[in-house]
């Protein structure tokens, strides 16, 4: 019976279209002004509430860091220095320092694994390199030390760069810039160098075609840029340029292909030549040869 009240019953009252009525909950819309049409997402609000960023302290042009810091004091390369550094083992002012990247005031004291360290101003030396004269006193016991040419040009702790036996002539650079010593002395380095090798008999000319094509020797596999008789020389001058800075590896190209060396003389290192340096002398680097090493 209809008493005039509707029925009480869930889901039994019904309402007109437009008389009030809820309409059934859905996934919630997002309303779209008309310029954002164009991407479908709605227009994002200004956040100002942001505070703004405080200005970045200036650096100080005299910091420096830590693992260049370490670096530049001759013991070990930046990357050592980081697992130096990493492991506990760096001190400055007394407090231990472990994280990457900390940088160094003038005055700090810097302790690395247990000495105290001062970074050195970093020198570079060419030098035309005689015979008779070893980068390593154990090929030969009786070989004077390159060392001993440059000894008194710097008070700087110098080390070659890469190996030279005494019979090898030629280019060879000293620093201690220990940086700048792994560059050239890793396996895969990009700087150039050129050889010019003398043989005791004359180059074939398919020898110098499979020196060129690359050799295979003890299973490696050895590449060369350049390979060529020297002009107006006999075939048995042979010029050869090639990435590394083991003069091993020249020698045991020829030797391979059963020639014997007589002469190995490096002419170019790194962009570097022997222009104005006689045999037996050295020079500082300039500036911009520097840069060169260093950007290469």
């Amino acid at each position: 019976m209809n008493n005039g009240k509707g029925n009480n019953k869930k889901g039994s009252t019904s309402k007109k279209p437009g008389s009030g009525s809820k309409k059934p909950s859905g996934p919630a819309k997002a309303t779209f002004k008309k310029d954002d049409k164009k991407t479908g997402f709605p227009k994002a609000k200004p956040a100002f509430d942001k505070k703004p960023k405080a200005p970045k302290k200036p650096a100080n042009p005299d910091e420096i860091r830590l693992n260049k810091y370490i670096s530049n004091s001759g013991v070990c390369s930046r990357r050592d220095a980081d697992i130096y550094i990493q492991s506990g083992n760096v001190k400055v002012n007394g407090e231990v320092v472990t994280e990457m990247g900390y940088k160094v005031q003038p005055n700090d004291v810097v302790n690395f694994d247990g000495s105290l360290i001062t970074p050195e101003k970093k020198e570079y030396i060419l030098l035309n390199k005689p015979k008779g004269f070893t980068t390593s006193k154990e090929e030969d016991m009786n070989a004077n030390n390159v060392l001993d040419l440059v000894r008194g040009a710097t008070k700087a702790k110098l080390q070659p760069v890469g190996r030279m036996d005494k019979t090898t002539t030629g280019l060879l650079l000293f620093t201690n810039d220990t940086d700048i010593v792994r560059k050239f002395t890793i396996p895969n380095q990009r700087s150039s160098k050129v050889y010019q090798v003398t043989l005791d008999k004359n180059l074939k000319f398919e020898d110098l075609e499979r020196i060129s094509s690359g050799l295979t020797i003890d299973n490696h596999r050895v590449f060369v840029e350049e390979v060529s008789y020297i002009e107006d020389q006999p075939k048995s001058e042979i010029g050869l340029k090639m990435k590394t800075s083991n003069v091993k590896v020249v020698r045991s190209i020829f030797e391979h292909l059963k020639y014997d060396v007589l002469k190995v003389d490096r002419v170019v290192f790194a962009g570097l030549t022997k222009k104005n340096l006689p045999r037996g002398n050295w020079r500082f680097l300039t500036e911009q040869e520097i840069i060169n090493l260093r950007n290469i």
